[in-house]
């Protein structure tokens, strides 16, 4: 292997959610995976024709193939927007990263904010994804693909933060740590775009534990004179600091290349919001929206994708 362009095969499916097969929504992207009964889960995000291109909305599409999903037919997550801090919180709950804690799965929504310097970040739950409980606001405006790591380090939460929500050269990922999951601080600033594919920005997903670090999926943002183009690519954090990056790719995992990834609501861009790892079949299953408009699916070697970060190939 000579970098990681080789590493994921696209499913011959794909897209295996276009909104063309769903009456009624313009644009199915950017979905957040997870396992829950031995289904696959993804919290997708949704622009029905209904309610115009700049309000987005998340909703539960489910799969028991992990390639054929049905789509539930109203939002996921809602707020009350009559009681603060979520009268303001009204529009585009899009992009969600999951992360499972023991029995809960607890989800990060970035949130346009009315009046504000959007966007923050509000944590919920579920446990069975048919009923939603928002937590609260953990991130201050703007900050756009907050995540979660599953577990505790050394008796502390940590999370991934997108400071400046990845607006030009503020498209850097810290690294902050909480007692509860509610209050959070110790800000580090752990890496920013350091090569081509990523010197205009890269924005995290939920870390996945391995036994050689914690392997984050990152996309990653180009700007040649065509316009911006979004890759998926890769890094590795020291399981006991966090703080601490041991690697990352130079390549991409996915680059923008066919048809339905190229061209669509914004063109050129594949963009993950998290992964699905099997150790024993060395496996990553990357769900992925492609140029925010349909959702594709390509898998990788999950060995082979920590080598690519550890080798930085």
């Amino acid at each position: 292997m000579k970098d990681a362009t080789t590493i994921f095969t696209r499913h011959p499916a794909n897209p295996i959610l276009d909104p063309k097969d769903f009456p009624g929504i313009a644009k199915i992207f950017n979905p957040s995976p997870a396992i829950y009964e031995g289904k696959t889960i993804l919290l997708v995000s949704i622009v029905p024709h209904s309610i115009g291109w700049g309000t987005g909305e998340t909703r539960v599409a489910v799969s028991t193939d992990g390639i054929n999903f049905t789509i539930e037919d109203k939002p996921f997550i809602e707020f009350d927007t009559t009681v603060a801090p979520y009268d303001l919180a009204n529009k585009h709950r899009i992009d969600n990263r999951i992360t499972k804690i023991d029995d809960t799965y607890y989800i990060l929504t970035p949130v346009a904010v009315d009046g504000h310097l959007g966007p923050c970040t509000i944590l919920g739950k579920t446990k069975d994804f048919k009923t939603y409980e928002p937590i609260d606001i953990i991130t201050l405006p703007p900050n756009r693909g907050a995540s979660l790591f599953p577990e505790k380090i050394a008796g502390l939460y940590y999370k991934l933060d997108r400071p400046g929500g990845g607006t030009g050269s503020l498209g850097t990922i810290w690294l902050s740590s909480s007692p509860d999951l509610i209050n959070w601080g110790r800000y580090r600033p752990l890496i920013r775009p350091y090569n081509h594919l990523n010197g205009t920005k890269m924005g995290p997903t939920p870390p996945v534990k391995t036994d050689r670090g914690w392997l984050v999926i990152t996309h990653n943002v180009m700007t040649p004179c065509d316009g911006a183009h979004y890759s998926i690519g890769a890094m590795m954090l020291d399981l006991n600091n966090p703080a601490k990056v041991i690697g990352k790719t130079a390549s991409w995992l996915l680059f923008p290349e066919e048809d339905y990834e190229t061209r669509g609501t914004v063109d050129n861009v594949v963009f993950p919001c998290g992964a699905l790892v099997d150790e024993e079949k060395d496996e990553i299953r990357l769900y992925y929206g492609a140029a925010d408009s349909r959702v594709g699916l390509a898998t990788g070697s999950l060995s082979a994708t920590i080598e690519a970060c550890l080798k930085e190939l």
